[in-house]
């Protein structure tokens, strides 16, 4: 009966490390670069003419960043208010604590 036991086991053990074998992941593949550009070989640049289409896409962006500063310049009197009324509140909780 003990070397029905111990074969039991091996046989066990041995299915154990043959499906752990199977699980692991294989070897990562390697895949060249497909294209010189790619391997970062920089490729001389053309000039850049502008024509109305840039200029007008640029004046936009201009007006978008004024109106943005704007918005942050807004954002800032805003966050300053509600500090105040922080500071004012705490200061109320603290003289209601006194009594």
């Amino acid at each position: 009966m003990q070397i029905g036991k111990n074969l039991f086991a091996l046989f066990g053990l041995l299915a154990l490390t043959v499906s752990a074998t199977k699980a692991q992941s294989p070897m990562p593949t390697i895949v060249p670069v497909a294209n010189a550009n790619a391997a970062g070989v920089a490729q001389p640049s053309k000039p850049v003419v502008a024509d109305e289409g840039d200029e007008a896409t640029i004046k936009m962006l201009h007006e978008m960043k004024a109106a943005n500063r704007e918005i942050l310049r807004k954002q800032e009197a805003a966050l300053a208010a509600l500090d105040e009324l922080e500071k004012a509140a705490e200061q109320i909780r603290i003289l209601s604590k006194r009594g």
